[in-house]
């Protein structure tokens, strides 16, 4: 669970709520992520809370996808949370050793911010909300603004509303499954490429 209550003038702000914002969000992607190579996706939190749930939602619903151009880490099933997330950061770099990270996590922020999605370059904070101490992430990252931060986070977190995080979830899973078909697109469109053989000069 991060926290964030400042934006820059490049973080891209979407409201869930808007029939917009899957395309807004998959071109964002497609034109962000490099598509010549697999991009890492850590969908960061738990189950056990459900203001905390966005990122294991996201990661179970882009489970049921075959995706082809992104490794997806962090479900319902095997969630990526305080407990363990070292250990998952210490693995990824070992299995894809320079690959591009996308995370994803809830986060916590002013009420005028609730219920958007944000997209932003550089790393976010996990746990930032509840005052842990844990390791940066992402070299991108997707925040789902849950509710408000500031005071109460634990209570705050079990009292956020399902509706609102399931609907912010398969807005940012279904932008996702967008931007696949969009990477996939632009693999098939490089040109081939060429080899220059050497003929050997005959005498």
């Amino acid at each position: 669970m991060s926290m964030k209550d400042k934006f820059t003038k490049t973080d891209l702000r979407l409201p869930a709520d808007d029939p917009h914002t899957i395309n807004s969000l998959s071109d964002h992607l497609h034109n962000t992520l490099p598509y010549n190579k697999k991009v890492v996706i850590v969908c960061i939190g738990t189950d056990r809370s459900t203001g905390d749930s966005l990122g294991p939602l996201v990661g179970s619903m882009l489970s049921e996808q075959r995706l082809q151009t992104f490794h997806v880490y962090g479900t319902l099933e095997e969630p990526v949370h305080a407990l363990n997330l070292k250990d998952t950061l210490s693995a990824i770099k070992k299995l894809h050793e320079g690959q591009t990270i996308l995370a994803i996590d809830a986060c916590l922020g002013k009420k005028t911010s609730i219920g958007h999605i944000v997209f932003a370059e550089g790393s976010l904070n996990p746990g930032a909300a509840l005052k842990k101490d844990l390791p940066a992430v992402g070299d991108y990252h997707i925040s789902g603004m849950v509710n408000v931060g500031g005071f109460m986070e634990y209570a705050v977190l079990q009292n956020t509303r399902l509706h609102t995080v399931m609907n912010m979830a398969a807005k940012i899973a279904a932008a996702i499954k967008v931007a696949e078909k969009k990477r996939i697109s632009s693999r098939l469109k490089q040109p081939p490429r060429t080899f220059i053989t050497a003929k050997k000069e005959q005498h």
